[in-house]
């Protein structure tokens, strides 16, 4: 797995492009503040780890929102950050998951929509702990 997290003053998004064709249809934007943004792009290999890859990401997820103060999350699923990638199947099960552990500790979380491109706006702050990067 590979875990891009960004601190964002404002996260927003629209569905532009469907990429992936059983995808459900999706026309709603989304909108988050104060927030962390995990891009998360799980990998082939990680459907044999799955429980604790998943872990792994809502730990690193649950220290950032600490250091930044905030306990909004929003999952993005990013398959940009390898070569190797899960089905979409194997995502969705990790991104549900990982959402419903998440709400039970307490975090307001959200997901993009899986098996689309985005149009992105996100206001981050320039300070070290605004953006982090975890492979494991």
């Amino acid at each position: 797995m590979k875990l891009l997290m960004l601190y964002a003053k404002r996260f927003a998004y629209h569905p532009a492009i469907k990429s992936v064709e059983n995808a459900p249809d999706v026309n709603e934007d989304g909108l988050a503040e104060n927030a962390i943004v995990g891009f998360i792009h799980v990998e082939a290999e990680d459907a044999e780890r799955l429980s604790k890859v998943t872990t792994r990401m809502i730990k690193n997820l649950k220290w950032l929102a600490g250091k930044n103060n905030t306990h909004t999350i929003v999952l993005h699923s990013f398959a940009h950050l390898s070569e190797s990638k899960a089905s979409p199947e194997i995502v969705t099960a990790l991104l549900q998951n990982a959402q419903k552990r998440l709400e039970d500790a307490g975090y307001t979380v959200s997901q993009t929509p899986l098996g689309y491109f985005l149009d992105l706006e996100l206001i981050a702050p320039g300070f070290s702990l605004a953006r982090v990067f975890q492979s494991f």
